[in-house]
């Protein structure tokens, strides 16, 4: 009897995932992960490995599976991803977002990105494994999130907090936004997620003196919040460079030839393409005003109005970013937290790193591998509460035309079904050998 590879099924579970509408719209609202997450189980069972699969709030599911190793003394791996996606308006999009449609070789639909490939790669690694008896020679802790895009409190940060014991051993992870290849002076490089910013949402609060839209006030909070808005909004960051960043631009400069330029280093951002918009987010701190809210009449001056402020701050920084926030909101104005997430920073280097390195070199023996930092987030900053160090490490060789950064979060988001099976044979390699 035939037993399929993994990359033989890896693009037909992407697209049952990418079919299972799992929006998360904030403040716990959407449909939750349930169906998701109950066909990750069967998935999973139906290879012979036990699940945990676990609610926080009703629909908010993740499930947990360990594949044990030939040495339980070694640090396990935690090998996860996560179910939720972000909205979709379906008039944006030129196909249906959650139909998971082949089209032009690629599988189209929200999550295709970010992040149902990933998991559609794992769970196809996981059950080719397990079906054919293959031990790791670790431990590797399988787990599929809920409410990562909306910071992870109904899953990777609850598990964390209320059900540590299912990451008991685990020293390291990897999970979402590396891996994949760019084109960078003509030469295929793969960037590897050894670093990311830190989160700070925070909402500015003014307040003042109520009264008739008629009469003079000058003690206005739509206009104090919106000179305080004006002011962060308008702050220029210096640019700053981490060790992560440093050692990614030296790389970039090596196999361009255009020298890095510490104190201005546009000029190698111009060789990034597409993927300069990416990684530029991360030369500097940011904060960027995303939500104005004041006042409900046109004639009324309310007494209070506020703002939301999304703020990535480079490793290290989250304090001094936030002193800098308040000078540059001013008197008059309260700041408070909606929520906050550390920063990461790992080497790019030791014995996992060297692993992701040789099973990239594996399916690609002429791609570059770089390091690079990550101007969002991952579920890793959660794990990391438990001394576990994480990367990213999403293996895909793209098309060097595809603007593949571009589609997180974006319209028609795609993912070719070539990268898939290539993914999945770098992870295979990986899991089976590390």
């Amino acid at each position: 009897m035939n037993v399929a590879r993994p990359e033989d099924e890896v693009v037909g579970i992407c697209q049952e995932l990418i079919r299972i509408d799992t929006t998360n719209y904030g403040d716990n609202q959407g449909p939750g992960e349930r169906k998701a997450a109950e066909y990750t189980a069967a998935l999973i069972a139906e290879a012979g490995l036990e699940t945990t699969v676990f609610e926080s709030a009703p629909g908010r599911t993740s499930v947990v599976a360990r594949m044990a190793g030939e040495d339980p003394s070694a640090g396990a791996l935690v090998v996860h991803g996560h179910l939720d996606v972000v909205p979709a308006l379906k008039e944006d999009w030129t196909v249906d977002p959650f139909g998971g449609e082949e089209k032009d070789g690629m599988i189209w639909g929200r999550g295709a990105v970010d992040m149902k490939d990933m998991d559609a790669m794992i769970l196809s690694v996981l059950r080719g494994m397990s079906r054919e008896g293959r031990k790791p020679k670790r431990d590797l802790i399988f787990a599929f999130f809920a409410d990562e895009e909306a910071g992870g409190n109904y899953g990777a940060s609850w598990a964390v907090d209320n059900m540590p014991e299912l990451f008991e051993g685990a020293t390291e992870a990897i999970s979402e936004v590396g891996g994949f290849s760019t084109e960078i002076g003509g030469q295929r490089a793969y960037l590897l997620q050894t670093a990311e910013k830190g989160l700070s949402w925070l909402r500015l609060t003014a307040h003042g003196r109520a009264g008739h839209g008629s009469q003079i006030n000058t003690d206005n909070a739509v206009t104090r919040l919106a000179r305080a808005v004006t002011r962060i909004g308008d702050y220029e960051w210096p640019v700053e460079l981490t060790d992560t960043t440093r050692q990614f631009l030296e790389g970039v400069s090596e196999l361009t030839g255009v020298e890095l330029d510490e104190k201005n280093p546009e000029n190698l951002l111009r060789e990034l393409g597409t993927v300069a918009r990416f990684v530029g987010a991360t030369l500097q701190n940011t904060a960027n005003p995303t939500l104005l809210k004041g006042g409900y009449k046109h004639n009324v001056i309310p007494g209070s109005a506020e703002a939301l402020i999304d703020v990535r701050t480079l490793p290290g920084q989250a304090e001094h970013v936030l002193e800098i926030i308040k000078e540059l909101a001013g008197e008059g104005i309260e700041i408070s937290y909606d929520h906050k997430d550390v920063s990461l920073e790992v080497p790019f280097a030791g014995n996992l790193v060297d692993h992701m390195v040789d099973a990239l070199h594996a399916e690609d023996p002429g791609g570059k591998v770089l390091p690079y930092t990550l101007s969002g987030g991952t579920d890793n900053k959660s794990l990391s509460r438990l001394g576990i160090t994480g990367y990213g490490f999403a293996p895909l060789r793209l098309p060097a035309e595809l603007d593949f950064t571009g589609m997180f979060h974006g319209v028609d988001e795609r993912v070719p079904t070539d990268s898939l099976k290539f993914g999945t044979r770098v992870l295979d390699r990986l899991l089976s050998n590390y």
